[in-house]
């Protein structure tokens, strides 16, 4: 029998985690080899893109020899050998829970829990990644460890919060990552950078442990290289957790991914410009839906001519901001270790605001539910851009806009997923984003990888060399 050659680093940087679950199961790859490959890129291009804050180092390693032991002994977890990055604002026992603020300096004495499901599943922790300070941003561009670059472009923004997670998995230093998402903080950076991202329905994966932003906004989000990468993270890490309180309780099981495309209702918003997109990704969106007719199934135009994009956006951030005056209290007088003038303005606009604000503000939530539900009573699917823009110059202005499409499912608690649907006239990558009702995950998730197999725009992996 003719014995396979290697594969090369590069190639097991750019590849899928299923594709290397195969790998790894049939023995061609080994643990310590991949997690060797891993650490060698990291060493090497993560000066230049700052996408890790904190690394494993030793431990890198000495979790891909318990991997490899595990396969050995031939009892291993779903994950196992996989090294998966962690956003700095998830407790990892014995490592600082930063949450991109500068006076954090003692180490967390448990797992969050979904830390805590991805050690169960053997996946090999490589180390913590930048993002917004507090979270509040879409840009990583944090004041006190530096801006994360955008993989495609040096000098342009990875998008945020969750940028080093983005930057991290596009650039092959991780093969998967977690990260938060409150109002598109894990799909705005995997528009911008290329991957594919989902958002699950609000409580699908516990938030314990999470540093939070807004606890009924908050979500545990997920990156990867592929559509069904992320179908393999959310079986691993979804479930119901006691401990926290908006852990959601299943009575039945996920919706099983059982869509008809002749049968699909898609729902599409009737003027992209009027909402704020700009032409060139409109132009690209209008491309990748021609590239989908059978897909995509039935096309509605849906009337969101009583939802604001911008105006709910701003009032989710009130209630993000109006939570970390409690959540950073300590952060805020720590004057050895002061948070920027930025983040401090932010919350004190917050503080500024009365209990009754808070509670018109939160009231935008109930109408994303009502919204919601009219929707998807008329269509199974919303599809539009992830993002109104592409990745901007981090020594430019920030559009305010960055998060108008992504809230609406946060807002609502719905899942969404963002895939590559092409790239710009300069370039750079732009998401395509499919939002679906809650508990529809896993069909969102299996739309999103047909959808993706058709439009075959994703970049070639690593995006930097």
């Amino acid at each position: 029998m003719n014995q396979l050659p290697p594969i090369s680093g590069h190639d097991l940087r750019r590849a899928t985690l299923c594709q290397l679950l195969h790998w790894l199961a049939i023995g061609r790859v080994q643990p310590q080899g991949l997690a060797d490959v891993y650490q060698e890129a990291i060493d090497r291009l993560n000066p230049q893109l700052n996408a890790f804050v904190g690394l494993s180092s030793g431990l890198l390693q000495e979790q891909a020899r318990a991997a490899q032991n595990r396969r050995r002994d031939g009892v291993i977890g779903r994950l196992d050998g996989i090294p998966v990055a962690i956003k700095d604002n998830f407790d990892v026992a014995g490592w600082t829970t930063r949450a991109g603020l500068p006076g954090r300096t003692r180490a967390a004495d448990t797992d969050a829990h979904a830390v805590a499901r991805l050690r169960a599943s053997g996946a090999v922790l490589v180390g913590k990644t930048n993002m917004d300070e507090g979270a509040l941003g879409a840009v990583t561009d944090n004041p006190h460890f530096g801006p994360t670059h955008n993989p495609h472009r040096h000098g342009y923004t990875a998008g945020g919060s969750s940028g080093g997670a983005a930057a991290a998995v596009a650039a092959g230093l991780a093969v998967a990552a977690i990260g938060s998402d409150s109002l598109g903080s894990i799909r705005i950076p995997a528009s911008y950078c290329g991957i594919y991202a989902l958002k699950p329905t609000h409580g699908e994966i516990s938030a314990r442990g999470l540093v939070p932003a807004a606890r009924r906004l908050d979500a545990v989000g997920l990156l990867a290289r592929s559509a069904n990468d992320l179908t393999v993270l959310l079986q691993v890490l979804a479930g119901y957790d006691a401990d926290d309180a908006r852990s959601r309780r299943r009575r039945v099981a996920f919706a099983p991914p059982d869509w008809e495309p002749g049968n699909l209702r898609c729902g599409l918003l009737p003027d992209l410009a009027a909402v704020g997109v700009e032409p060139a990704v409109i132009e690209v969106f209008e491309k990748a839906l021609a590239q989908l007719p059978r897909e995509l199934g039935e096309r509605r135009s849906v009337d969101f001519s009583d939802w604001d994009f911008a105006r709910t956006r701003r009032a989710g951030l009130f209630l993000m901001e109006a939570e970390m005056l409690s959540t950073f209290a300590d952060d805020l007088a720590d004057t050895d270790h002061p948070v920027s003038p930025r983040f401090r303005k932010m919350l004190s606009y917050a503080a500024s605001k009365s209990a009754a604000d808070y509670a018109i503000a939160d009231r935008v939530l109930d109408a994303a539910t009502l919204k919601m539900r009219r929707l998807f009573a008329q269509v199974d699917v919303l599809v539009m851009p992830t993002t109104p823009q592409g990745a901007f110059p981090l020594d430019g202005p920030v559009p305010d806009s960055q998060a108008d499409l992504t809230s609406f499912a946060s807002l609502a608690g719905c899942p969404a997923v963002s895939i590559p649907m092409g790239q710009l006239p300069n370039g750079l990558p732009v998401g395509l984003q499919l939002v679906g009702a809650r508990g529809s995950d896993l069909r969102l998730l299996e739309l999103a990888a047909v959808c993706a197999a058709t439009l075959d725009v994703e970049p070639a992996y690593p995006v930097i060399a």
